[in-house]
């Protein structure tokens, strides 16, 4: 038998159950009806108005679905026969279910952590609830109980599995939690509720921000500690995700400087020199301490602003400059260069002369300088001969407040042009007649007659003199040795040779183009010089008026000349009688009428010794006459001199040195 019976039956609630047959009658006919032993029913046996008897089933207490969905009871029918008899029947008590359960969640409470970076549709939780009750009262549906915008928009649940998954993806730093309910629902509109957290974790998905408050990218030089920039920091991750460190690069001269909690203060570690380095380009970079770590980087350049620290420098201490004598006015003879490693004006340097040391020194009408570049120039013409070298300094200033300066010494040499022709000084030409050289005929050759003495007043080559015999009476007579002027005798002299020799000597320097002077020579050969030779003036000279006080130094002077020169024959005569006795003691005389050889060198080089001589020059109403007379230097004859001596140095005579 099946029954049916709601679980929300009361109690002593009656179930009629079907009666059973018993053939028999009378006693042995069923007699009654019992049940298995249950705790919910026990069975009535009821009597029917024909005599039967049926079974009724009583419900003790009342029936729970949830915790026993069926019964299975037996129901024993018994005659009253000896012995007696019975028979069973299966009664199946279905309890039919009514929703008398809610939903209820595993737990109350659900905590669940979410990484940030979770994509989209990852399962964040699954909630879960039962219904004791079954068929449409136990079919539960999951939803968001009255949650906010933020969860909704975020999070999604699947209605039949109670899956939470993200809808979009999570930011720590904008939310780093949530909290909604869930309710779950059954068929019969029960329902149970439980609370899910959600707490976001944070990874370093952000770099680390800086913040620039104040920024000075102009920094002047030699300022120590000068502030440069101040900047504050900040990463909104958590943990060690938002710890930071800040740098810049090593080997610069700036500093980091913690102020407050993140906030530094980036200054100069010394002064800095802008010469030294103009221009700084500083990364600061921010790196925080998660894993991986992130970082950001602050790009700053510092421009070094110029303070007149560095005076001019002039390219070198002293400088020489060369200039050609006879140059033109306003010539550019060099250029002095000063630097200044400053910029913009403290940079700009003007050239000035300084005042010189030597006050007498009219610089300013030799020498000017540009002001702008430092060219030099000469004001005039400068003359070696007058001014070889010109010493001053020039002055470099620069444009800076305070204005600083330097110097350097310039040293000017002026170079020799050849502009000036040999001048002779000896034999004088001042347009009277010239002096005669007398030489004895019995001069050997290489007999020193003269030398012309001349000089230059150039320097270097164009002062170096060279000497030729540029005319001669007799071609081959005389000779002149080119590098001193000394003018000899080229062969002995004969009685066929003139008395009388004109003589032209060219002095010509080494200058390009050479220049040259000539003198004139007049030379007289003689026998001997016991007595005066008058040489004849090459031309008249025209008669002109004497003036009186002309007249009286003419006859002063002869007076005293005639007196020098009797006073020089009569040491000549004593002296001559002196030789003629030792050689007639010696057994050899002297030719009469010639002049005492003692007084002329014809042996060794022939020149004249180093002894001084004296020129005596006569004038007279007839013209003007020259005599060389010579101060001999006395020997020291020996004790005697024999005649064979006499004769195997027979040059004896005419070795003697004077002077």
């Amino acid at each position: 038998m099946l029954l049916k019976i709601s679980e929300i039956t009361m109690p002593g609630k009656i179930f009629p159950l079907k009666m059973a047959q018993d053939l028999d009658a009378g006693s042995n006919s069923l007699q009654s009806y019992v049940i298995s032993s249950n705790s919910h029913f026990h069975v009535l046996t009821r009597n029917r108005s024909d005599g039967r008897k049926f079974p009724e089933l009583v419900l003790d207490k009342a029936l729970d679905r949830e915790e026993q969905p069926e019964l299975r009871l037996t129901l024993t029918a018994l005659d009253g026969g000896s012995p007696p008899r019975t028979g069973t029947s299966q009664v199946l008590i279905i309890v039919l279910d009514i929703n008398d359960n809610a939903p209820e969640f595993a737990q109350l409470l659900y905590e669940v952590q979410v990484s940030e970076n979770s994509p989209v549709g990852s399962l964040v939780i699954a909630v879960s609830a039962r219904d004791l009750d079954a068929g449409t009262y136990g079919e539960l549906s999951y939803s968001f109980f009255q949650s906010s915008n933020q969860v909704i928009q975020v999070f999604e649940i699947n209605a039949i599995t109670g899956e939470i998954r993200l809808k979009r993806m999570l930011d720590f730093e904008e939310i780093r939690s949530y909290r909604m309910e869930i309710e779950a629902s059954d068929g019969g509109g029960l329902s149970g509720k439980c609370t899910v957290a959600i707490q976001v974790m944070d990874v370093n998905d952000n770099a680390p921000e800086l913040t620039m408050s104040l920024l000075n990218s102009d920094i002047p030089e030699n300022t120590p500690e000068s502030v440069v920039a101040i900047f504050g920091i900040s990463d909104p991750d958590s943990g060690d995700n938002g710890k930071m460190m800040c740098s810049i690069q090593d080997h610069l001269p700036f500093l980091l400087k913690l102020t407050v909690e993140n906030f530094y203060t980036l200054v100069t570690e010394g002064a800095l020199d802008r010469e030294s380095r103009a221009q700084y380009n500083i990364t600061i970079t921010v790196t925080d301490l998660g894993t991986p770590r992130l970082k950001t980087q602050h790009n700053i350049t510092v421009l070094v602003s110029d303070v007149n620290d560095n005076a001019p420098a002039f390219t070198q201490t002293s400088y020489t400059l060369f200039v050609r004598e006879n140059n033109s006015p306003a010539l550019h003879i060099g250029s002095v260069s000063a630097t200044d490693t400053d910029a913009g004006a403290n940079a700009q340097v003007t050239y000035s002369l300084l005042p010189p040391q030597d006050p007498h020194l009219p610089l300013a009408s030799l020498v000017s300088i540009n002001a702008d570049n430092g060219q030099l120039f000469a004001l005039r013409a400068l003359d070696y001969e007058a001014l070889r070298a010109l010493e001053f300094r020039v002055g470099a200033t620069d444009r800076g407040s305070p204005a600083l300066s330097s110097q350097a010494l310039v040293r000017v040499l002026v170079l020799d042009a050849n502009d000036n022709s040999p001048f002779v000084l000896y034999p004088l030409q001042n347009g009277s007649a010239p002096c005669t050289e007398l030489v004895p005929r019995a001069a050997e050759p290489g007999y020193l007659v003269s030398k012309v003495v001349a000089v230059d007043g150039d320097s270097g080559q164009n002062a170096w003199l060279s000497y030729q015999l540029l005319k001669a009476t007799e071609p081959g007579l005389f000779g002149v040795w080119a590098h001193n002027g000394e003018v000899r005798t080229a062969r002995l002299l004969s009685e066929r040779d003139a008395a009388k020799h004109r003589l032209v000597v060219l002095v010509k320097d080494n200058g390009e183009p050479p220049l040259s002077a000539s003198v004139t020579l007049h030379v007289l050969l003689v026998d001997g010089f016991s007595q005066p030779y008058l040489p004849l003036p090459e031309a008249a000279a025209d008669p002109a008026q004497a003036d009186p006080l002309t007249v009286y130094l003419v006859i002063a002077l002869a007076s005293v000349s005639s007196l020098f020169l009797f006073s020089v024959l009569a040491f000549v005569a004593v002296r001559l009688c002196r030789r003629g006795r030792a050689a007639s003691v010696g057994g050899f005389s002297v030719p009469e009428g010639h002049f005492p050889g003692h007084l002329v060198d014809v042996g060794g080089t022939g020149t004249l010794s180093q002894s001084y001589r004296y020129e005596v020059c006569l004038m007279g109403d007839s013209g003007t006459s020259e005599f060389k007379f010579l101060k001999p230097i006395l020997p020291n004859f020996p004790p005697q001199v024999t005649g064979r001596e006499m004769e195997e140095n027979p040059t004896l005579g005419n070795s003697f040195p004077f002077s």
